[in-house]
């Protein structure tokens, strides 16, 4: 039924923003590094949706303190360059809908105000992260729960801590609360 309706997971790591629509049939495509890198992927002309999550370590608020050296070595223009293609890929392929996902941070300044500020526990995923999405789409439905506070700067997520690659996976994972709305709103 729902075959047809290709949505592009541009850098979406894990899968786990387009999961739902993969779960209902949808021709997912995981436009991720190691196997596709969306600065030379060619999208195809019937793409139905586009999620976009680009890279947020060199964006991110958490990180400020390292932005005037990321930005005099070159690191924050490699990170836009991701950025500029996701939003290449969007305006070739122009979907129903698409999205494109940050945290707080400098992406803001480039971007302008996005359409959707949220937590994951204002969709049921009871911890913090305040995410940015900008693009075009229907608002999911919120299902807030109280988040947990797991330490003194609150969410599991600040526990974490480390440079490692599993680190960085998992505080990048879309919450499936979340994942879930944003496909009831967006089929």
């Amino acid at each position: 039924m729902n075959s047809d309706k290709i949505i592009l997971d541009l850098c979406g790591g894990t899968g786990s923003w387009s999961k739902p629509y993969k779960n209902h049939g949808y021709d997912v495509r995981l436009i991720t590094l190691p196997k596709h890198d969306v600065l030379t992927y060619v999208p195809p002309d019937n793409v139905y949706g586009v999620l976009a999550a680009p890279v947020c370590t060199d964006f991110s608020v958490s990180g400020a303190q390292y932005w005037n050296r990321k930005d005099q070595d070159g690191t924050t223009i490699k990170s836009m360059s991701i950025t500029m293609a996701c939003l290449r890929i969007i305006a070739m392929t122009r979907p129903s809908f698409w999205a494109l996902e940050n945290p707080v941070g400098r992406l803001r300044k480039w971007l302008g105000d996005p359409q959707l500020i949220f937590n994951p526990c204002d969709y049921g995923d009871p911890y913090t992260k305040k995410t940015l999405l900008w693009g075009r789409f229907n608002e999911p439905k919120r299902n807030p729960v109280e988040p947990i506070r797991v330490c003194s700067q609150g969410s599991w997520l600040q526990k974490l801590g480390g440079k490692s690659e599993k680190t960085k996976m998992l505080r990048s994972m879309t919450p499936q609360g979340f994942a879930n709305a944003f496909y009831n709103a967006n089929k």
